[in-house]
């Protein structure tokens, strides 16, 4: 063989070898708000979904991130482009609900599996490719409203953003309020880039309300606490798990000191029983996570996104069993075994993903907490 031939037959041999692995990747889109005003819940999700393994099932993980700059419709765009020019086979994402259900209608005309990092819904006909890791707002909304009662709370005032999740926090309040006898006196609204909510807060205080409850989430979910705490108004304050990270805290300062919020066992993952298999599960995430972003830098959204992880990471093994990457039938496999997970402890619950529901925890997920001392403390039962 001459040289020419022995150097063209080795150069194709290393093209096979190099080209066929990549070919059989798991390739995985994250479209999340790593700029903008939500970029305090995307860039804590982008590291949690980092803690991803490299390879599942023997198979190598490519991660391909995109910014959605905080806007829903870029959120659509990069998720588009993502099934359409890089053929991704599973995709996570948005940081926020506008994102997540903007979203979902991609990923269900595209039929991919999608894992919302923020709470995500769609009609029970719609939600079979969509998953969504935070709690429901049924479960939380009745664990504030059982502290209202606690409290003597008769009437409660609401102001939350003008979008899905504020409709999603007001829904879930008003529920539980009406079973516990409790009326919803106000239904307020502002924008996540608002720099004032003044009208709407004088408002409330002219409703006179024994409690109230911001729908809000990240940094922008501090601005009605602010100016209610401006306006002197002494009763209760309740917040939703869209803000329990140090960013809100900072940002409110000593005008979120006694919010009452709600968050996953994670946030009091010291005092669970040694034999809680979340505790575990937690301990074993902070210390993945403080080894690479430095120790105290854990947070619940980060947590979210390792639960999202951990689901793909049971239910992948599975999937290739039945299917190869790249391929529809992998797809449809992927979103069939990650419907059959089951009792898969996480950092925020136990996991479980039911037919019709994009929901997957249970009323384990829950629990109270207050700001003391500009920071997250366990309410005590």
């Amino acid at each position: 063989m001459s040289i020419k031939k022995l150097m063209a037959f080795v150069s194709a041999a290393a093209f096979v070898v190099v080209a066929g692995p990549a070919q059989a990747d798991i390739k995985i889109g994250v479209v999340l708000a790593l700029t903008g005003p939500n970029a305090s819940l995307g860039v804590p999700y982008r590291k949690g979904v980092e803690l991803l393994p490299k390879e599942i099932g023997g198979e190598k993980i490519q991660l391909i991130f995109l910014d959605d700059a905080s806007d829903p419709s870029t959120a659509v765009r990069n998720a588009q482009k993502l099934i359409s020019d890089d053929k991704v086979d599973i995709l996570i994402g948005g940081s926020n609900t506008p994102a997540s259900q903007a979203m979902a209608n991609i990923t269900t005309r595209e039929q991919i599996q999608q894992v919302a990092l923020a709470p995500a819904a769609h009609p029970a006909d719609k939600n079979q490719w969509l998953i969504s890791m935070p709690q429901p707002a049924n479960l939380w909304a009745a664990a504030l409203v059982k502290d209202m009662v606690r409290r003597k709370v008769k009437t409660v005032a609401y102001i939350g953003f003008s979008d899905p999740w504020g409709d999603i926090a007001y829904n879930g309040l008003k529920e539980a309020a009406e079973k516990a006898g409790i009326q919803v006196v106000t239904n307020e609204r502002y924008a996540r880039a608002d720099t004032s909510v003044t009208g709407q807060v004088l408002k409330i205080i002219a409703a006179k309300p024994d409690a109230v409850l911001v729908g809000g989430s990240g940094t922008p979910g501090a601005l009605p606490h602010i100016a209610l705490a401006e306006r002197n108004y002494k009763g209760p304050v309740y917040a939703t798990p869209g803000v329990f990270n140090k960013d809100f805290l900072r940002v409110g300062g000593k005008s979120v000191e006694d919010v009452i919020g709600v968050t996953g066992p994670i946030g009091a993952h010291e005092q669970l029983p040694a034999g809680n298999p979340i505790k575990k599960v937690s301990e074993e995430f902070i210390k993945k996570y403080e080894d690479i972003n430095g120790k105290g830098s854990w947070n619940s959204f980060a947590a979210f996104a390792y639960d999202g992880m951990l689901t793909l990471e049971d239910a992948i093994p599975r999937a290739l069993k039945k299917a190869k990457p790249g391929t529809p039938e992998f797809r449809k496999a992927v979103r069939d075994e990650v419907r059959a997970v089951k009792e898969l402890a996480g950092t925020n619950g136990v996991y479980q993903f039911p037919e019709g529901s994009s929901y997957g925890v249970d009323e384990r997920s829950v629990i109270l907490v207050q700001v003391k001392n500009g920071d997250w403390k366990l309410i005590s039962n």
